[in-house]
């Protein structure tokens, strides 16, 4: 029985730490795409800013 709550234990502990990568790894690329699609935007309403404003 000691043995067996032992197995469970150390089996739910791994499936935890492989969520918790998971988890990681995921945030990690949703920052990444969100800095992207930021900077994206960032330069194309400057270049939309400088297209309006500039002289002719």
């Amino acid at each position: 029985m000691k043995y067996g709550l032992i197995a469970i234990l150390v089996v739910f502990l791994s499936a935890c730490s492989s969520t918790w990568n998971g988890v990681q790894e995921d945030s990690s690329e949703i920052w990444d795409t969100t800095k992207q699609k930021s900077s994206d935007v960032y330069h194309s309403t400057k270049e939309a800013i400088h297209e309006a404003t500039a002289e002719e």
